[in-house]
């Protein structure tokens, strides 16, 4: 091969260092801070929903709560209610009140507190 001669590579332009650099255009910078707060009047769009939520959310568990309590509560009522129909129920209140069957004599005891807790006493062991 003959002799040619050498190309030399195209010169690469050289990059500016870092102080040296310019400053964007004003319409980009502008556009930086438009675009900024743009984004900025967004997330503050967001708050009031989002707290708004939290808060049914909040309500809603602390209902649910009370809900539970007081289904809890009706069948306890229920329960007792299916238990006033039934005959013992009939005859153990009307003895609490004191009422007694024909036939039968009343009897009034007194002092079954103070003896009760002294037998409790007595049970008690003697450290």
């Amino acid at each position: 091969m003959a002799d040619r001669p050498r190309r030399s590579a195209p010169a690469r332009p050289r990059r500016p260092s870092r102080g040296s650099r310019r400053r964007p255009s004003r319409s980009a910078l502008a556009l930086r801070w438009v675009g900024a707060l743009v984004l900025v009047a967004i997330a503050i769009g967001y708050v009031h929903p989002l707290r708004s939520y939290f808060e049914a959310r909040a309500e809603v568990k602390q209902r649910s709560g009370e809900v539970e309590r007081v289904e809890q509560a009706n069948a306890k009522l229920q329960r007792q209610l299916d238990r006033t129909g039934t005959n013992e129920f009939v005859e153990r209140e009307a003895r609490r009140l004191g009422l007694v069957r024909p036939g039968e004599r009343l009897f009034i005891v007194t002092g079954v507190d103070e003896w009760r807790q002294e037998q409790g006493r007595k049970e008690a062991p003697i450290p």
